[in-house]
């Protein structure tokens, strides 16, 4: 698409991948917190591209609330997409079913471990088990590279500054979320977290109103919101001495 916009300078808007993390503070109400994290990366088996794949948690509540988000995983029913009773479906192709256990398995290698799934799931489809992954550095692809698929890398951390460093250490900026019961401490995330969209103790909420798009590799212009409209807009200056 980009080598046919260049020769004629046509203009594109590029809404890219993603690897968004969700910061839990000290203060959420983990009642809320833990199925909210565990929904923004199992929702439709993590094949979004703001899934929440990346999850930090205070170092006060870090066990609580990632055994609490494993347990959840456990406990969710994957089955046919189309299927009333089912939680999470199959991932898109063999391909990338594949291509998330290559992942995984690079992950093992570097020294991470697999809390809870980490494997195909069933003798049949396309399913990857929902999986957290911890034991994790910084540097290590599986938290670098966007998956899409059912995995989320829990990593532990002390205070605001160093979280949302982390938060910024990444190639991408789509978006992200705080759960917290402090306005003061998720409206100061939102203005350091450099992500398109930061959700307050939510996931994934969106609104026609609202303008969609990232920074950095996760794209550039918007789509919905009237900020849309500049795709198709051309500004004109005109300057008159009267």
């Amino acid at each position: 698409m980009l080598d046919a916009a260049k020769t004629n300078f046509k203009r594109v808007t590029l809404e890219l991948g993603g690897k968004s993390p969700s910061i839990v503070l000290p203060d959420a109400d983990l009642s809320l917190a833990i199925p909210g994290v565990a929904n923004a990366i199992f929702f439709n088996a993590g094949q979004v591209c703001i899934a929440g794949s990346r999850l930090y948690v205070h170092r006060s509540i870090h066990d609580e609330v990632v055994e609490g988000v494993a347990a959840y995983a456990k406990g969710m029913k994957l089955g046919h997409g189309l299927a009333p009773d089912s939680q999470m479906g199959p991932l898109v192709s063999q391909r990338q079913a594949e291509r998330v256990e290559g992942f995984l398995q690079r992950a093992r290698n570097e020294g991470a471990t697999m809390l809870t799934g980490g494997e195909r799931f069933g003798d049949a489809g396309t399913f990857v088990s929902p999986t957290v992954v911890t034991d994790v550095k910084p540097h290590f692809e599986i938290v670098q590279e966007e998956v899409f698929g059912p995995v989320v890398v829990a990593q532990a951390y002390d205070d605001i500054e160093e979280v949302v460093a982390a938060a910024n250490d990444s190639q991408y900026g789509l978006a992200a979320s705080v759960w917290t019961e402090s306005l003061s401490s998720a409206h100061r995330m939102a203005s350091d977290i450099r992500a398109g969209t930061v959700w307050i103790n939510c996931h994934a909420m969106y609104d026609a109103s609202l303008p969609i798009g990232g920074v950095r590799q996760s794209g550039w212009g918007r789509d919905s919101g009237k900020q849309a409209l500049d795709n198709y807009l051309e500004w004109k200056t005109v300057c008159a001495v009267v």
